[in-house]
C-alpha cells in the first residue's frame, strides 16, 4: 500500500507539484507553465452570476452559479467570489506548504480561510472585492511562521495579483 496521501478515486499516491520556491526563470516574457479556460453562460436569465453555468474545457469543472441571497439571489449555487476565494485559498496553502518544508517545518495541520467581500468602491461607485487571508497553523511558534508567510506571501500568484495588479485582455471573439 502506498504511503502519504492516496487519491481514493485510483488508489495512487497523489504527488506534490514540481514546483520551486526559486527565482530560476530568466526571461524576456510570461512563461506559462499551466493554462486552462473556464467558459460561462448566462443561463435562463442570460445573466452568468444570475442563472450562469461554468464549466472548464476538461470538463472536471461543471457547476452551476447563482447570485448569493444577500445581493438578491436565490444563493442555490456557487458565486465567483467563493470560486475566488477557494482559488485564492487553494494556491496560497500550496505556497506556503512548500515554504515551510523547506524551513523543516510540517505543513499538514496549515489551513487558509479566505474572506472575499464584494462592495462598492466609495472613489468611484463600481465594485471592488476585498480579500482577507488568515492562516491557522497550530503548534507553530508564531516568529518561524512569519517569515515563511512572508516568503509564501512573495511566490502566491494570487497573492502578487491581488497586491500589484496582473495582466489581462478582454477580446470580442469573432
Amino acid at each position: 500500500m502506498a504511503s502519504g496521501p492516496v487519491d481514493h478515486g485510483s488508489g495512487e499516491p497523489i504527488g506534490l507539484p514540481d514546483l520551486s520556491t526559486e527565482k530560476d526563470f530568466e526571461g524576456d516574457s510570461f512563461a506559462p507553465l499551466y493554462t486552462t479556460t473556464v467558459t460561462v453562460s448566462g443561463g435562463s436569465a442570460s445573466h452568468g452570476r444570475a442563472s450562469g453555468r461554468a464549466r472548464s474545457a476538461d470538463g472536471v469543472l461543471d457547476l452551476d452559479l447563482r447570485t448569493p441571497a444577500e445581493l438578491g439571489g436565490d444563493g442555490q449555487g456557487t458565486n465567483p467570489e467563493q470560486l475566488f476565494a477557494a482559488g485564492f485559498a487553494a494556491c496560497f496553502h500550496g505556497a506556503l506548504s512548500l515554504v515551510a518544508r523547506q524551513a523543516a517545518l510540517d505543513p499538514t495541520t496549515i489551513s487558509v480561510d479566505a474572506t472575499v467581500a464584494f462592495g462598492r468602491d466609495p472613489g468611484d461607485g463600481g465594485y471592488l472585492l476585498r480579500v482577507d487571508l488568515v492562516v491557522n497553523w497550530p503548534d507553530v511558534d508564531p516568529e518561524r511562521a512569519a517569515p515563511c508567510l512572508e516568503q509564501a506571501d512573495s511566490l502566491c500568484p494570487y497573492a502578487r495579483m491581488v497586491w500589484r495588479g496582473t495582466p489581462a485582455t478582454i477580446t470580442l471573439a469573432t
